[in-house]
C-alpha cells in the first residue's frame, strides 16, 4: 500500500457530533453547470458538486434551497444545461438519528479523507429493516465521530458496500471532497475490485468473462437473477486451481450491481460455496453469517492527492483453513 499522510483536513464545514455543540452556520454556493453534466437532472448535478449523495440533494431541492438562472420552476427532475448558474445554501449538518457502537472491524488505513476498513463477514455495512443496530456505520460513528456530519443521511462516507455474508476491504469517505471523488471513480469504473470466491463445480474456462444483465428474480424477489432486461453487468473470472470439486477464482468486477458475482457464478453453474439463497440444495461448511467470498484487492486513486492507493487482504482464517483442509482433501463438505 502506497500513501502519504495529507497536511490539511477539508470538511466543507463539517463538525464533530457532541452535546452542548453550536450547530455549524448554513454556507451559500454558487456553480456554472459545465457541459459534462448538461442535460442531467438537478438532483444529481448538485450530489456531483457539492459531494453530497442523491437523496440529499433531492431533500435540499425540495425544502427550497437550491435556485437555477436562469429561473425557472425547481424540482429534483428539472434538467441542467451548461452555462446555468446553481445556488445552493447548505444548512448546518442534521444530527442522524444513529447512537454510536463499539462495534469489531480492523481498520487497515486512514487519513482526513478516507478509511479502509477490513469488513467481517456477519456485519451489515447500514441500517436497514432487521439491522437496525450495531452495524458498520454504527461502528465508523463511534471510531470517527466527525462522520456523524457528513451528508446529513444515515450511511455517513459510504460509498460502495459489501454483503453482510461478504468480508474484505471497503473505502469509506471520510470529507466531502472524498465523497464526491471516490462516488465518480466508482461510476466511471476506475475502482480494482477484485474477490477470492470458492465456487462448486469448475467454471467453463481457466479464465473469461461474464456481461450478463442482472436485475430483480421476477420469481422470487429476495434473490437477483440474469434477466434480459436488467441493468449492465460486467464480471472477469480467472481460475487459480480445482479440489475436490470445487474451484478457487479469482473475481474482478468492472460493475456493482447486487450480488453480482454470485448471480454471475451461479448462471457458470458454479454457485458459491456457503451461499444458501443462491445454492440452497449445496450443503454449507460456514454458519449463515458467511460465504465463501472476500474482497481481497481495492485500489483507486487518492481523492485529494491523486495518488495511487492499493490495498491487500489475505483471507480470513475461517476461509484459509477450509482452503487447507481442501487441498488435504479432510473437508467433510
Amino acid at each position: 500500500m502506497s500513501s502519504e499522510n495529507n497536511e490539511e483536513l477539508l470538511i466543507n464545514g463539517l463538525s464533530e457530533e457532541g452535546e452542548g455543540e453550536r450547530p455549524a452556520p448554513s454556507s451559500f454556493q454558487e456553480f456554472e453547470i459545465a457541459a459534462e453534466l448538461s442535460g442531467h437532472r438537478l438532483d444529481f448535478a448538485l450530489s456531483r458538486l457539492i459531494g453530497i449523495s442523491r437523496a440529499y440533494a433531492q431533500k435540499l431541492i425540495k425544502e427550497g434551497n437550491a435556485a437555477l438562472t436562469p429561473e425557472r420552476r425547481i424540482k429534483p427532475s428539472v434538467k441542467v444545461a451548461e452555462g446555468d448558474r446553481l445556488g445552493v445554501e447548505i444548512p448546518p449538518a442534521e444530527t442522524l438519528d444513529l447512537e454510536p457502537q463499539d462495534v469489531p472491524f480492523e481498520v487497515v488505513y486512514d487519513d482526513e479523507d478516507i478509511i479502509i476498513v477490513n469488513k467481517p463477514a456477519g456485519l451489515v455495512v447500514h441500517p436497514a429493516p432487521g439491522h437496525w443496530s450495531g452495524t458498520l456505520v454504527h461502528g465508523l460513528l463511534f471510531r470517527y465521530p466527525g462522520l456523524g456530519a457528513l451528508n446529513g443521511v444515515q450511511r455517513p462516507g459510504i460509498v460502495h458496500r459489501l454483503d453482510a455474508t461478504t468480508s474484505g476491504l471497503m473505502v469509506v469517505a471520510r470529507s466531502g471532497l472524498a465523497q464526491e471523488g471516490l462516488f465518480k471513480e466508482f461510476k466511471e469504473r476506475r475502482v480494482n475490485k477484485e474477490y477470492l470466491a470458492l465456487c462448486w463445480g469448475e467454471p467453463p474456462a481457466a479464465e473469461g468473462t461474464v456481461k450478463y444483465p442482472i436485475g430483480r428474480d421476477p420469481y422470487n424477489r429476495l434473490k437477483m437473477a440474469c434477466v434480459e432486461d436488467g441493468r449492465e453487468a460486467w464480471t472477469d473470472y480467472k481460475k487459480i486451481w480445482t479440489r475436490g470439486g470445487k474451484s478457487l477464482v479469482i473475481c474482478r468486477l468492472h460493475s456493482g450491481r447486487t450480488h453480482q458475482i454470485r448471480v454471475h457464478m451461479q448462471a457458470l453453474r458454479c454457485p458459491l460455496v456457503g451461499d444458501r439463497l443462491y445454492a440452497p440444495s449445496r450443503p454449507s461448511p460456514f454458519g449463515p453469517e458467511r460465504l465463501f467470498l472476500h474482497a481481497w484487492k481495492l485500489g483507486f486513486k487518492h481523492p485529494r492527492t491523486h495518488e495511487d492507493m492499493s490495498f491487500v487482504q489475505p483471507l480470513p482464517p475461517e476461509l484459509s483453513s477450509y482452503l487447507e483442509e481442501l487441498r488435504a482433501g479432510t473437508n467433510p463438505v
